[in-house]
C-alpha cells in the first residue's frame, strides 16, 4: 500500500507528460497524490469497517451463502465510503465517468474495464488471510465500478500477486497466479 502510494505520488507529475528515461527526480515541488492514493485508503479504510462487521467468514463451516452475504456487506460499505472520499477530495484527478459515479451518488456499478480496480486495491493483498479470500475480496472491490471482465481480472491479478509476494511466494509462483 505504501508502494502504491508512493509510486502515485512520484508519478504524478508524469500521468500526462510521460517520459521515456529512469533519469528522473523521484519528488519534486509539482508531486502530489492523485485519485488513486484516495481510493486506495479508502478500500483500507472500508476494510477496517468491513472487519469490524463482521466475523471470520472464511473458517469452516460458513457456507457460500453467508460468504456472498459478507462481501455484499463490503462492497456497500466500500461504495459508501468512496462517495464520503469524492467529496471530501474531489479535485484529485478522478476520470471522467468515475467522477460522474461519484458526484450522482451511484451506487451501480458502470462497466468501466479500466485500470482504477487494480490501481486502489493493494489493501485488500494486505487484509486478507487466503489468496482464496484476496480474490473474493479483490473481485467484490472491483465489481462496485470497474464490473467489466477486464476491470476485474486488474484488480484480482495485482491483489494476488501482492498477496503471494508479501507470503514468499517464488516468483515463478507469482508468475503462474498471473497467467492464469
Amino acid at each position: 500500500m505504501i508502494g502504491a502510494i508512493f509510486g502515485d505520488i512520484v508519478g504524478s507529475v508524469y500521468e500526462f507528460n510521460n517520459i521515456k528515461t529512469k533519469d528522473f527526480k523521484l519528488f519534486d515541488k509539482k508531486c502530489f497524490f492523485t485519485d488513486d492514493t484516495v481510493m486506495t485508503l479508502t478500500v483500507a479504510k472500508s476494510l477496517l469497517i468491513y472487519d469490524m462487521m463482521l466475523e471470520d467468514v472464511y473458517s469452516l463451516g460458513v457456507s457460500d451463502a453467508d460468504r456472498k452475504k459478507s462481501l455484499e456487506l463490503f462492497k456497500s460499505i466500500l461504495v459508501s465510503e468512496m462517495h464520503k472520499s469524492g467529496k471530501t477530495y474531489p479535485d484529485a484527478g478522478y476520470g471522467g465517468r468515475f467522477r460522474k459515479w461519484l458526484i450522482t451518488e451511484q451506487r451501480e456499478p458502470y462497466n468501466s474495464f479500466g485500470n482504477g480496480s487494480a490501481m486502489r486495491v493493494s489493501p485488500v493483498a494486505w487484509y486478507a488471510e487466503s489468496l482464496e479470500q484476496a480474490i473474493d475480496l479483490a473481485t467484490a472491490s472491483a465489481e462496485v465500478t470497474h464490473n467489466h471482465p477486464e476491470g476485474i481480472k486488474g484488480a484480482v491479478t495485482t491483489a494476488g500477486a501482492v498477496f503471494l509476494a508479501r507470503n514468499g511466494a517464488s516468483m515463478d509462483d507469482i508468475k503462474s497466479f498471473v497467467s492464469k
